[in-house]
């Protein structure tokens, strides 16, 4: 069924990701996670929410050192308090989207859930984009971005995501072979790119 998936959504800075997975949730009846996942970690680990929001989808160079030594496993405990607090958090989030999809179906937003979660068979993976033009205005309008520095600000955090998704998973964000279904959703609302979604979970079932 459509609703008993685990929907993971990658997306493009100004492209309305996450209200398209919060809707998605809501018409599907299940959860959305995006910041919540944030609040988790700072819940679990104990740091200040405000800690890791600062570094939230940025990747460090130290976890493949980390790795390499053997200093921790994805399969056990975490053990991250002498890791830079962007591993802390990566790591942190790896272990609660694991648990959440464990629970049940649900939409998980950015943090390399996609990765995370690709051995799992129920999963559908979303990438969402749009034009720069829509981004933009979008940029201006809802995050309330000076024009003249949206552009900038769209360029910079897409930048920070697909080099904290490429490092984390070794893989390249935005790709379509590493997505089950890509929408440019310049000319969709978001409850058209929701049906546009529902109608592949339909077709996939």
């Amino acid at each position: 069924m459509a609703n008993e998936r685990i929907i993971t959504i990658a997306r493009q800075f100004g492209s309305g990701g996450r209200e398209i997975g919060e809707e998605l949730a809501k018409a599907l009846g299940i959860k959305c996670y995006d910041k919540e996942l944030i609040s988790l970690a700072a819940r679990e680990s104990g740091v200040d929410p405000e800690v890791f929001n600062s570094v939230d989808e940025k990747a460090t160079n130290s976890l493949l050192y980390s790795l390499s030594m053997g200093l921790y496993s994805f399969g056990n405990s975490y053990s991250g308090d002498s890791l830079p607090v962007n591993d802390r958090l990566y790591l942190l989030q790896h272990k609660i989207i694991k648990q959440i999809a464990s629970e049940g179906p649900c939409v998980i937003v950015g943090r390399c859930a996609d990765y995370v979660l690709r051995d799992k068979k129920n999963i559908v993976r979303l990438f969402i984009c749009a034009d720069m033009d829509y981004r933009i205005e979008r940029a201006v309008e809802v995050k309330g971005i000076k024009k003249e520095k949206a552009a900038q600000v769209i360029h910079k955090t897409d930048k920070s995501r697909a080099n904290y998704y490429n490092f984390y998973s070794g893989m390249k964000w935005g790709e379509p072979e590493n997505y089950d279904l890509s929408v440019n959703r310049t000319k969709l609302t978001v409850q058209q790119t929701v049906s546009v979604v529902q109608g592949y979970l339909k077709a996939t079932e």
